[in-house]
């Protein structure tokens, strides 16, 4: 296990357990550092984990098997993640993601390409992006692309297989996999510069903020809610 994970991995596993009062809560985390290393979450990064929090491995893998982030196959050097939901499938979603699929050749959690390798690439489709107002939309290593269409879609794909990174909608510029686990892991570019640079970015779009301008504009605001007694409950 060490020659997966040496000694800057636990560092990193450790400075997580210091950060939460029970050290069991610094799992989610601990389990994006092992894909930050590894691609994916393997056996052995379950047993990293379980090792560090004094965890069974059967409790480390029922969560690394309920949360969708946690990829028990190893992953491409990109994640490309297209919405399927009601808004963005009646948009085109489902469109995009089948004609991705024909030009990778692959299926859902499919990796087209030698995983890990420069240009590879896991498709996935997935539920609600939380992006109906800029739909239909896709992400890359969980960076947006909006307002997609297949053939949009299809060029951004060349691009990453080509070793380009073309900038997001939205958001920070774009990494690979392994790098934006490290992110949601919790570690980040210690100089302000560096962090501005290569992780802060817009999140937002004029789409999301039409309601809040047409209020602002037109007066509009929320009636006051009043605080209300819940009713009793019958005594068992």
């Amino acid at each position: 296990m060490t020659e997966l994970f040496d000694a800057d991995t636990v560092a990193k596993a450790r400075n997580l357990i210091d950060r939460y009062p029970q050290s069991r809560s610094a799992l989610l985390p601990m389990l994006h550092l092992v894909q930050s290393v590894q691609g994916h979450v393997s056996q052995e990064g379950i047993a990293f984990c379980a090792q560090q929090l004094d965890l069974s491995e059967a409790e480390v893998s029922a969560v690394a098997t309920f949360y969708t982030m946690y990829k028990r196959r190893p992953c491409g050097e990109h994640l490309v993640t297209v919405c399927t939901n009601t808004l963005c499938a009646a948009l085109g979603g489902d469109a995009i993601y089948r004609q991705l699929g024909e030009h990778l050749g692959v299926g859902h959690e499919e990796v087209a390409g030698e995983p890990g390798a420069p240009g590879s690439i896991m498709l996935e489709h997935a539920e609600c992006l939380a992006a109906c107002d800029l739909a239909p939309v896709l992400q890359v290593n969980y960076e947006y692309y909006d307002k997609q269409s297949p053939e949009s879609a299809i060029e951004l794909v060349k691009a990453l297989q080509r070793g380009e990174k073309p900038a997001p909608t939205r958001g920070a510029p774009l990494t690979d996999f392994k790098g934006a686990e490290l992110q949601l892991a919790g570690f980040f570019p210690e100089d302000e510069q560096t962090y501005r640079s290569e992780v802060d970015g817009p999140s937002q779009a004029v789409e999301t903020l039409q309601g809040a301008r047409l209020a602002a504009e037109r007066g509009w605001t929320a009636p006051v809610m009043e605080d209300v007694p819940l009713p009793e409950v019958e005594k068992k």
